[in-house]
This record gives C-alpha cells, sequence and structure tokens, in this order.
C-alpha cells in the first residue's frame, strides 16, 4: 500500500480517536449539569409531566395539567426585539405560563421580568381579537440565589391600586423564587432537585426518573451528547457567517477568524482537552495541525 494510502488510514484512526474522546468528554461533561444548566433543563422538560410537576409545586396547585408547551421559542416584539423564552406552558385552563431557569441571578431583572410578560402578551391575541381575550399569564424566575434580597423563598409580584391596596386584576403575574433555598418544605426540596446533579439523591421520583434517563441510558447519553455537539457548531457558525455577512474578501476572513476563537472558547466553556480543541477546529476550519496550534496559542 502507497503512502497516501496509509496516509488516510491513519487519518481515519486518529478522526475515530477524535470522536471517542469527544463523545467520552460529553459523557462527562452531562455527569455534572442539574436542571439549572440551559442545555441539560430543555431536555428534562421534553417530558411534560417533569414541567407540571414543576409547576404544581410552584404555583401551589396539585391538580394542575399541562395540556401544551414550547421550549426555548423566539418571541418577538412589534419592533423584531427577540427574546428566547426557556418553556412557555398553556395549562388545561388555558393560562400562559412562562417558567424561567436563570444560572445567572443578572438575567432575571425586574425589568426582564416585565418584558417577558409583554412578549407573552404581544404574541397571544390573533388580528381583531378583543384585549379581553387575553389569557391570564405568569412569569416565573427560579434564580440561583435571593434576587429581590428579602431573604424569603419565594416572591409573588402584583399590580396594585396604591390608593385602595386592592389588586389591579390585570391577569399578569411574576412569581421570583429562590433558587438556594433549601428548607424541607415541598418548594426546598424542588430547588434541591433542581440544583442536584445525582438523581439518586433527588426527591421527585418524577425528576430523578428523567435526569438517570439522560445521563445513565444509552440512550440519553447519546442525546445529550448530540445536543452539546450541536452547540458547538452552531457557535462555529455564527462566527463565520458574521463575517460572511459584510460580503467582502478581509469580512470572509474576519468572519473565519471569528469562528476559530468562538470554537476554541466553547470548547474551554465545556472543559474540553486542549487536543480535542485542536481537532475540532482541524476538522471544521480545513486547518494543518501547526496551523490549529497557532489559533490554539491565540486564543487558548
Amino acid at each position: 500500500m502507497g503512502k497516501v494510502g496509509n496516509h488516510g488510514i491513519l487519518q481515519d484512526e486518529q478522526n475515530q480517536r477524535y470522536l471517542e474522546e469527544r463523545k467520552s468528554h460529553y459523557a462527562s461533561v452531562v455527569k455534572k449539569l442539574t436542571i439549572m444548566d440551559d442545555v441539560f433543563m430543555r431536555n428534562v422538560l421534553k417530558k411534560k409531566r417533569c414541567t407540571e410537576y414543576i409547576l404544581q409545586i410552584i404555583m401551589g396547585e396539585k391538580n394542575l395539567r399541562v395540556i401544551d408547551q414550547v421550549l426555548q421559542k423566539d418571541y418577538k416584539n412589534l419592533q423584531g426585539k427577540s427574546a428566547i423564552l426557556d418553556c412557555v406552558a398553556v395549562n388545561a385552563e388555558g393560562k400562559e405560563i412562562n417558567v424561567e431557569f436563570q444560572h445567572e441571578d443578572q438575567g432575571a431583572s425586574p425589568k426582564r421580568a416585565r418584558y417577558h410578560s409583554g412578549l407573552l402578551d404581544m404574541n397571544t391575541l390573533e388580528p381583531g381579537q378583543d384585549f379581553s381575550k387575553l389569557p391570564e399569564s405568569y412569569v416565573i424566575f427560579i434564580t440561583r440565589g435571593d434576587v429581590l434580597g428579602y431573604g424569603l423563598p419565594i416572591y409573588h409580584v402584583e399590580r396594585q391600586i396604591e390608593e385602595v391596596e386592592k389588586n389591579f386584576k390585570d391577569e399578569a403575574h411574576i412569581i421570583y423564587v429562590t433558587g438556594s433555598n433549601r428548607a424541607d418544605t415541598e418548594l426546598g426540596r424542588l430547588m434541591h432537585d433542581l440544583n442536584c446533579k445525582n438523581p439518586s439523591e433527588m426527591h421527585s421520583a418524577i425528576l430523578a426518573e428523567r435526569v438517570y434517563e439522560l445521563k445513565e441510558t444509552p440512550e440519553g447519553v447519546e442525546i445529550m451528547c448530540n445536543e452539546m455537539q450541536k452547540i458547538l457548531d452552531e457557535g462555529i457558525e455564527i462566527g463565520t457567517e458574521r463575517g460572511i455577512e459584510k460580503g467582502i474578501k478581509k469580512g470572509i476572513e474576519q468572519g473565519i477568524e471569528q469562528g476559530i476563537e468562538k470554537g476554541i472558547k466553547l470548547c474551554q466553556g465545556f472543559g474540553s482537552s486542549r487536543e480535542l480543541a485542536k481537532h475540532k477546529i482541524m476538522e471544521e476550519f480545513s486547518l494543518s495541525a501547526e496551523q490549529a496550534e497557532e489559533k490554539l496559542n491565540l486564543y487558548w
């Protein structure tokens, strides 16, 4: 067999080792994820029973039933500004419920809650429908810490007519849940579960079953590995597209460079090894080993 053939076999073996290493690494990352982590949350909530259970505890409605839900949908306002909402569910009574899992407390300001509430309304009515048809709505922020700072496990925010101290009755509700709460209550146990890595240590059988499925079964681990690879690929594509949109050679070159930098940073964010990141950018951007090493020296 000639040198070219031997080189091809060697390259195939290297690619196979890279793929196996990448999958093994992703599987180890999955073990560390909790429901408060974005990529894991959206896969847990694909089982509607999990969404139901979380809302039943937070809203204090044991019989709450979710009849429909949308995960991580892009909602736009009239000016085209958008926000991706983690989960928007509709219960059997027609109430719209947006629940947000905030890994960082900075993303849960009161004005963001107000904006989310407005987005629900703007994306509900059909043209010509009367405002009276707006459904009752809830925006729920589950945060790492106590964002509002009053030392409470849960906050119910309502508009009020100040002069008479009566509820405004616009049926738009905002709830903040303190994720650091570990009290021996239903809510405290739920917060424990949302921040728990090990399904065997969770209180809720419903959540534990789904977490076990995604972390411990071959099918579930495969789903999560594919999800993380998709996020990595999309990040690289975004970096490349930004340059391409400029429509000139310099812009394209800058876009590719941004894509390489983004890919390396995402690998670091996932805790990947330097070697894994090197193989990834070699594969995605057709770089030689030497070129990839230069980029790692720049951005790692």
